[in-house]
């Protein structure tokens, strides 16, 4: 039934989430366990845009119940990601058109950037991509429309559901979590972009080799970008295709290094700036039209 033995990794995720969600509530709160819980809802995330790619299973039905299976935890519906990442940014890529593109707000890319993204880049993706879309699926294909709609209803009925049960453990276990997975999801595409060359055939990207074992080869983005569609356990080929034709610098074995050096240690010395790929372009395009005007 799965289109991919290695999506029994999957399974296994979300059934430890769901089954961390149900000992949390019933026994309570353990500060490591509620760690574990989260890390889950940052794969669950990652799993979310994994299934919106390529479904989990071949038979349908399955493919809905996953879709609920993974609203509830990821705290968005998941129909969300096809306009605003399926048809948007892989199409685009961080270029001008794309509506998660990184320096709509700010060309800076420092720690205040970083924790503006996603709300800044959300309500973007909400007015430009996701109402639009849902308003030709309900002229074009109102299946699909009332389909993504039982999304909706699905995600509100599970929060409101368990308010009502108990509002502290609600926040605790169910809308925090939600927030994580959706908030950390998009501040990866921030820094799997910002500062790249997104006018380049392969640097428009950041690939973060140390991610890969727990988050579902998430940092070959490279070559995600390149394939979209390839599952996800064999992007670590792909990547191997096209590794020698992305810049070093744009290949991190560290996340968490990238994040400390460029976040907390940059605005203190400049040798810890990353590398902004994207500036130096424009830069270039300014000094030949300046000498164009010159001339």
């Amino acid at each position: 039934m799965l289109h991919y033995r290695a999506d029994l990794r999957t399974l296994v995720y979300m059934a430890i989430t769901t089954t961390l969600f149900v000992c949390q509530w019933v026994y309570g709160f353990h500060w490591l366990v509620y760690i574990i819980y989260l890390h889950l809802a940052i794969a669950v995330s990652v799993i979310t845009h994994n299934h919106q790619h390529l479904n989990i299973w071949k038979w349908k039905p399955l493919n809905v119940a996953t879709d609920w299976w993974l609203t509830v935890f990821y705290g968005v519906p998941i129909f969300t990601w096809i306009p605003t990442h399926n048809k948007n940014h892989h199409r685009y890529a961080n270029r001008q058109g794309d509506t998660t593109a990184t320096y709509r707000h700010t060309e800076e890319n420092n720690l205040l950037s970083l924790l503006s993204y996603p709300s800044v880049s959300g309500r973007n993706q909400i007015v430009e991509s996701i109402i639009p879309y849902m308003g030709n699926l309900r002229k074009n294909d109102k299946r699909t429309f009332y389909e993504n709609w039982v999304q909706v209803v699905v995600l509100f009925s599970w929060i409101v559901g368990f308010l009502i049960l108990d509002w502290q453990k609600a926040l605790l276990f169910v809308v925090i979590p939600q927030q994580v997975s959706a908030f950390v999801v998009m501040l990866f595409n921030y820094i799997q972009h910002v500062g790249a060359d997104e006018e380049s055939k392969y640097n428009h990207s950041r690939n973060f080799l140390g991610v890969n074992l727990l988050y579902f080869n998430n940092g070959y983005h490279t070559a995600h970008h390149e394939r979209a569609c390839t599952h996800w356990s064999l992007t670590g080929k792909e990547h191997a295709k096209i590794a020698h034709l992305i810049s070093p610098d744009l290949i991190e074995k560290s996340m968490w290094w990238f994040l400390i050096r460029t976040y907390l240690l940059a605005p203190f010395h400049s040798k810890f700036k990353p590398m902004n790929r994207r500036r130096i372009r424009l830069d270039k395009v300014t000094v030949k039209t300046e000498e164009l005007v010159e001339a």
